[in-house]
């Protein structure tokens, strides 16, 4: 008996739904890693790197930093593992000193302030590709903000930071980053304590009022020394004999 129409549309779009939930090429042109608008009940932005031989920055996708709701910024990392052709490449820039660079946009690290600034660029920084290697994926990634929680600068550091030419074992050693991210808020600087010092101003001329004595002069404090010692000086002159005496005669 030959089933209705609507009932076997119904059952090919059960199949494509289900066809398209389980593989990436359906998943609106995404790829394994790429960052999606809403995970987690925040946002996030991708973190990407790119290490090339010939030093010609290609970006791809890292990872994603997830911005959690709130007042205060609350970032944490999720990060896709090395491929081995991606291993084979880092270590072949390594050999030639060449980069490893990181990048992410600029944005509010605040998830419900995304709709408050357009994002402007991103901000890069790098380190050599020797030192990311020989730090096994070792790093120390730094989101420096402004005031406001805008974004303004990265940083990134190896652990160790030094190429000492140790051999790396690809597929031990150059599969999994082991990244701690940091977040650098401005700190406000103390202000000046021009009440403080007011007060103890106040305080200084009222002890000086209280005692007269220290309002004088170094001449009144200590007349009777300078004039006993002028006239010890003149006692002491009037006492010496001329200069040039007579000589005894025989």
């Amino acid at each position: 008996m030959a089933r209705p129409l609507p009932f076997k549309i119904a059952v090919v779009a059960t199949v494509l739904f289900v066809v398209c939930t389980n593989f990436v090429f359906c998943n609106n042109g995404r790829r394994v890693g790429d960052v999606m608008d809403t995970e987690f009940g925040g946002f996030s932005v991708p973190l990407e790197h790119s290490f090339e031989v010939d030093d010609v920055a290609k970006f791809r996708v890292r990872g994603a930093l997830m911005l959690k709701a709130g007042r205060e910024p609350s970032v944490s990392l999720s990060q896709n593992q090395l491929s081995e052709e991606d291993r084979t490449k880092l270590k072949e820039v390594a050999a030639v000193d060449g980069l490893y660079r990181i990048r992410v946009p600029r944005v509010f690290l605040q998830a419900d302030r995304q709709t408050e600034r357009q994002m402007e660029g991103y901000l890069t920084a790098f380190v050599r590709a020797c030192a990311m290697v020989e730090s096994h994926l070792s790093d120390v990634i730094s989101l420096h903000t402004d005031v406001s929680g805008y974004l303004i600068g990265v940083s990134i550091v190896t652990i160790p930071g030094a190429c000492r030419g140790t051999e790396v074992e690809d597929e031990v050693d150059l599969e999994v980053f082991n990244t701690t991210l940091s977040i650098m808020a401005p700190v406000n600087a103390p202000g000046p304590e021009t009440a403080l010092f007011l007060e103890r101003m106040e305080q200084e001329s009222e002890k000086k009022g209280k005692n007269p004595q220290e309002q004088k002069s170094f001449f009144a404090k200590y007349w009777y020394l300078i004039l006993g010692g002028a006239i010890f000086l003149m006692v002491t002159n009037s006492a010496q004999p001329p200069a040039g005496g007579g000589r005894e005669q025989s």
